[in-house]
């Protein structure tokens, strides 16, 4: 028996959104699931890197400046980015994430992320990946291999004359419950 198809409205009004609620969801999400303040285990991401496994070469890398002494004053900074890629990009099978992060004084048990790729509302693909226990107060640093679908000739000139209409949705579990949610979207054509 497969997920049952769910709705953002539908999880919005649950105490608790699970893993097995997002893999329901049919469409990207319009909203946050949670917000910042749901991140009790204060996980940051401070680096992030992608590159072409075939080749080894970097193809996007961002560090996060530090934040000492200042204030966030927006709460949802760093929960959205957007990519600009070549149209090369979607030729790839295989690219490596690598992410450093760290957490707060508390351990992580069962740290999980589910990342749903859409276009136009299209389900592309759904990597779903396993970050294990992480210690309190601890910088970790992991790559996960992302095996791209190969998409028809179609898709791909649409996707590429039509920047930011591929998003994605990326949920954070601790113990089976949502602390945090990010979204991105994407060009690949090459450019703003």
């Amino acid at each position: 028996m497969g997920i049952p198809a769910t709705t953002e409205e539908e999880l919005r009004k649950n105490t608790v959104i699970t893993p097995d609620d997002v893999l329901g969801l049919q469409k990207i999400t319009n909203n946050y699931l949670c917000s910042p303040e749901e991140n009790v285990h204060m996980i940051d991401f401070t680096r992030f890197k992608i590159r072409d496994m075939e080749t080894g070469t970097v193809l996007f890398e961002i560090t996060k400046p530090p934040t000492e002494g200042k204030k966030q004053c927006d709460p949802n900074a760093g929960r959205f980015v957007r990519y600009q890629f070549t149209p090369a990009f979607l030729q790839l099978r295989q690219v490596g994430a690598t992410v450093e992060f760290t957490v707060g004084d508390t351990p992580i048990n069962n740290f999980r992320m589910i990342e749903r790729h859409y276009f136009r509302d299209q389900l592309l693909k759904s990597f779903d990946f396993e970050f294990g226990f992480c210690m309190p107060s601890s910088k970790n640093t992991c790559e996960h291999i992302y095996e791209f679908p190969a998409l028809s000739e179609e898709i791909m000139r649409e996707m590429i004359l039509h920047p930011y209409e591929t998003q994605s949705d990326s949920f954070y579990f601790v113990d089976n419950k949502l602390v945090m949610h990010n979204k991105a979207d994407y060009s690949y054509s090459g450019g703003p």
